[in-house]
């Protein structure tokens, strides 16, 4: 967290159109591979194509790995090893973006594994001692939990003695990262999942939040807001963390499980608890935004959002507030390999900015890559709206 607050400047200099300074440490070569990557998602025929062959080579065993990692995985990932990523931290951190290190492994489900991710982001954490970049480690707690035990827990079943022990060791994994990070003060980020496994992780936060941020945020519990719920489940968190005395760390994303969550409400008969519309998610996240700034002082946050929109609102009640730019309770933050125009117009100016920068094996985080890759294609002009960008800055070069 930044020590020396920066008095409030003015946002006339904010500008998300500015592709000089997103792309500013690109060199032509990077920004050319950069065109192309996205030209390929923008194209959804392409993208669905080529993530089903990438899919089916690695199964397969095919020597496919160097391709993919010069090419998805340089754009979307920071490396397989912390250590890989370290190159990349230090050119972020040259323009003020410092990095969170998501051991983005998926899909295993050993007590083996669990405990390894434990060791991985404690190593983050250890790791934030000898560098500034870090300002939060974060996990999944399905990284750390059978998706099954949480599902379990969260429908309020009565689990076997064999899962009262399994539920014992989970919460003895969750201390464990929480008491690393209250030694090195560096905030904790839980990711949000599921609905039908989320009850779980609430549960599980607001006994890590009680208990580890008496003094300062801490424990951050991340909140959906393309649930119907959410709004709601952002105030009474909370009012229980003011009965409690401490702190409330969130962190804000509008959603990533959008047609799964639609679906299996189909399937299972019941109403589901997406918005209705983009409109609806866009009005509670920008409310929850100005509840966050009400209460500032008592509330932690990360903005994890690549809507333009939001982002310039959150940049205006913060000046409006008249809140430093660096206020240690204030993040912005957007993926790795997206968004730069946002990251580093925000960061040009003085504010808190960070990139989640995702690392492992290239066969383990395919699934997060190919989610990138979809969602680029899905999410309207997105993939459009980089390489619109892209495409004005390399005119500008040559001009210039």
């Amino acid at each position: 967290m930044n020590e020396t607050l920066t008095p409030p400047k003015s946002l006339a200099l904010l500008d998300f159109n500015n592709a000089e300074i997103a792309f500013a440490s690109k060199t032509n070569w990077q920004l050319s591979e950069r065109y192309w990557l996205f030209r390929a998602m923008n194209n959804p025929t392409l993208t669905k194509l080529g993530t089903s062959v990438l899919g089916w080579a690695i199964r397969w065993k095919l020597p496919v790995k160097g391709l993919i990692k010069a090419t998805i995985f340089k754009q979307f990932c920071g490396g397989e090893t912390v250590e890989e990523c370290l190159p990349v931290m230090e050119e972020l951190a040259k323009s003020n973006i410092k990095s969170i290190l998501d051991y983005s492994v998926e899909g295993e489900e050993t007590e083996e594994v669990f405990d390894n991710v434990v060791e991985k982001v404690i190593y983050t954490i250890e790791k934030s001692k000898q560098t500034p970049h870090i300002p939060f480690a974060v996990f999944k707690m399905t990284g750390i939990a059978r998706f099954g035990l949480l599902e379990k827990v969260s429908a309020a079943q009565t689990l076997s003695p064999d899962e009262v022990a399994e539920w014992s060791r989970v919460k003895s994994r969750l201390h464990k990262i929480c008491k690393a990070t209250q030694a090195a003060r560096l905030p904790v980020m839980i990711d949000a999942e599921e609905s039908w496994i989320q009850a779980a992780i609430d549960s599980l936060a607001d006994e890590m939040m009680e208990q580890y941020n008496k003094h300062l945020p801490l424990v951050y519990n991340t909140i959906q807001l393309y649930r119907k719920d959410r709004l709601a489940f952002l105030k009474s968190s909370f009012a229980k963390a003011e009965k409690g005395g401490y702190y409330l760390g969130v962190k804000l994303v509008r959603g990533a499980y959008m047609e799964k969550e639609r679906q299996r409400a189909l399937e299972h008969g019941y109403a589901s608890p997406i918005q209705d519309t983009k409109s609806d998610t866009d009005r509670d996240f920008n409310l929850a935004l100005d509840f966050c700034i009400e209460h500032i002082e008592r509330i932690g946050v990360c903005s994890g959002t690549h809507n333009e929109e939001s982002n310039l609102k959150l940049a205006r009640l913060i000046q409006e507030k008249n809140l430093p730019f660096n206020h240690p309770h204030l993040y912005f933050s957007q993926l790795y390999g997206m968004g730069d125009h946002i990251s580093y117009n925000l960061s040009k100016i003085g504010f808190n900015v960070s990139k989640y920068l995702p690392y492992g094996e290239v066969k383990f985080v395919l699934p997060y890559l190919f989610r990138r890759a979809q969602e680029n294609t899905a999410v309207a002009g997105y993939a459009s709206r980089e390489l619109r960008l892209l495409i004005a800055e390399r005119a500008r070069r040559k001009r210039a």
